[in-house]
C-alpha cells in the first residue's frame, strides 16, 4: 500500500506560479508512473501531467503543455508539478496518482487527498 501526500496548494492570482507537491510514503517514485489530475467544481475529473518511473518521458494535457512541468526526485521520493502562467480555469483540487500506467487514458492505483489551488482574476 502507498500513500501520497500532496502539499503546496493555495492562492494565487492570474499570471503567478505555484509549486505543488507529492510525497510518497515509501520508495514509488522511482519504480512507477506518476502524475497528476485536477478536479474543478461542476467539472469531470481531467489528466494534467505524467512523468514515467525512469523520468525519460513526460506528459501533458493540451491545456496545460508549455505552463506546467512535471518533475519528480527519486531521494526524496517526490514529484513536482510546476505551474507557471496560471490561469483562472486552472483552479481545482490537485491530486497525485501513481501506477503502472498514468496519462489522459490510465490512473495508477493509488490516490493522494488532494491540494487546492485557487487562481483569481
Amino acid at each position: 500500500q502507498v500513500q501520497l501526500v500532496e502539499s503546496g496548494g493555495g492562492l494565487v492570482q492570474a499570471g503567478g506560479s505555484l509549486r505543488i507537491s507529492c510525497v510518497a510514503s515509501r520508495r514509488t517514485v522511482s519504480s512507477v508512473a506518476m502524475g497528476w489530475f485536477r478536479q474543478a467544481p461542476v467539472k469531470e475529473r481531467e489528466f494534467v501531467a505524467a512523468i514515467n518511473w525512469n523520468g525519460v518521458w513526460t506528459y501533458y494535457a493540451d491545456s496545460v503543455k508549455g505552463r506546467f512541468t512535471i518533475s519528480k526526485d527519486n531521494a526524496k521520493n517526490t514529484v513536482y508539478l510546476q505551474m507557471n502562467s496560471l490561469k483562472p480555469e486552472d483552479t481545482a483540487v490537485y491530486y497525485c496518482n501513481a501506477g503502472s500506467r498514468v496519462d489522459k487514458s490510465n490512473t495508477g492505483n493509488y490516490w493522494g487527498q488532494g491540494t487546492q489551488v485557487v487562481v483569481s482574476s
